[in-house]
């Protein structure tokens, strides 16, 4: 059976990535993919486009994973989804809660697909909750001879595998542990003042299950604290920093109406419903902008937005907005949540890379005193030597993809950039 070929130009979300494959294909079955796979010399596997860097281009064959057969499948019992790869988290939510059962977290799109984000070392915020990533239990992989491949969690090999840039295989499906469902309230809060925010950090962030700091770096402070509190226990009441409950619904872009974003001012609702920042039927923006994001460990958070605070003159004239976040450290050799609790700082810039590249150059600057692990899927122009040297398990990562994909089948310039030595 002949795999169905794509020819129209891709392009990533953002429309800053043209991918320029020899040629690319819709695979409709996991031995297709197979198939592809063992018969092709350099070949990458594209999920929902989201990611702002090159991390999926290849000069090779590009694989669309949308029409694979859907795997969507809730064991009750176990508590675990499992879920094909290019499934977004948003499909994936309704079906989880209708067992009673949840995410233990969602990114702030739930449009983007569960491998790809989980590759990438996508997150939410919570200071106790890890990255997407931490909820797989195991994946199945497509590796380079065209074998099928699955790892699950206390493999020695594990770790390396979730979050690897899609360097060892092509991801079929993952499976994901769940816990019981709980409803959420979220409230925005405004007018923090940035100096209260950096003096009593943990507890700003520890206020509740997930809290998000949105600055447009002008001097104000931050502008909007959004505050998603699990319901049933005590409010979260901000009071105490100078800050203020918002009178009406709030987009986290000034200006911008707030249709897109999910139910606020402190009305119950299913964990999907209120744990992104936007909803799923909607799309959230044009993909009209660049996106950049650092993390740094929690330990230093005063100093990293201060410095941040420095060059604000150089940022503020190109953002659109800018979100700080909190994740809980982990195991995941990739991951740059990996050995340390993380605070995320993000920038979403307007659609101008000339203009915004000064503005990166400057926070990078800013931040590399405090060892700033730059988001896979963002942009960033962090040396590569800096970048492999801020991860402590990318040498065994490296004799891992030497094991699996001796031939670098699945490298391309951005993983051969970043990972070899």
């Amino acid at each position: 059976m002949t795999t169905p070929t794509y020819d129209a130009p891709l392009q990533n979300w953002a429309r800053n990535v043209t991918f320029a494959p020899e040629r690319a294909v819709r695979p409709r079955s996991v031995d297709e993919l197979r198939d592809v796979v063992a018969s092709t010399a350099r070949v990458r596997a594209l999920g929902t486009g989201h990611s702002f860097s090159p991390v999926a281009d290849t000069d090779g064959t590009l694989v669309l994973l949308d029409s694979l057969p859907r795997v969507l499948e809730v064991d009750a019992v176990a508590s675990t989804a499992r879920v094909s790869a290019g499934t977004r988290w948003g499909e994936l939510a309704p079906l989880v809660d209708a067992h009673g059962l949840a995410l233990h977290n969602m990114g702030s799109l739930p449009h983007i697909s569960v491998a790809g984000s989980a590759s990438t070392g996508t997150h939410g915020s919570g200071s106790g909750l890890g990255c997407l990533a931490t909820a797989v239990r195991s994946l199945d992989l497509v590796t380079a001879d065209g074998s099928l491949h699955t790892l699950q969690r206390g493999d020695a090999d594990f770790d390396g595998s979730v979050v690897a840039l899609g360097a060892l295989g092509i991801v079929t499906s993952m499976t994901l542990d769940l816990e019981p469902s709980y409803d959420v309230e979220q409230t925005v809060w405004e007018g923090l003042p940035f100096g209260t925010a950096v003096e009593r950090f943990d507890d700003v962030m520890g206020a509740a299950y997930s809290v998000s700091l949105f600055t447009t770096w002008t001097g104000h402070g931050f502008e909007q604290v959004w505050v998603k509190r699990r319901a049933g226990g005590d409010p979260a009441d901000l009071g105490w920093t100078g800050s203020r409950p918002a009178d009406a619904p709030r987009h986290p872009v000034p200006g911008v109406a707030a249709d897109a974003c999910t139910e606020q001012g402190g009305v119950p609702g299913p964990w999907f419903e209120r744990l992104p920042h936007f909803r799923l039927e909607f799309t959230p923006s044009a993909g009209a902008e660049l996106q950049t994001e650092y993390m740094v460990p929690r330990s230093v958070a005063r100093e990293a937005l201060e410095a941040v605070q420095r060059v604000a003159h150089l940022v503020a004239p190109v953002l659109q907005i800018s979100e700080v976040r909190t994740v809980a450290g982990d195991d995941l050799w990739l991951s740059p949540c990996q050995g340390r609790d993380t605070v995320c700082i993000h920038f979403t810039w307007v659609d101008d890379a000339e203009a915004v590249a000064p503005a990166v150059l400057a926070v990078e600057r800013g931040l590399a005193p405090y060892d700033a692990r730059p988001h896979w899927g963002k942009v960033f122009t962090t040396d590569p030597d800096v970048v492999r040297s801020l991860y402590p398990r990318r040498r065994e990562f490296e004799d891992l993809r030497a094991r699996l994909d001796p031939g670098g089948v699945f490298g391309n310039a951005f993983v051969d950039r970043y990972l070899l030595r």
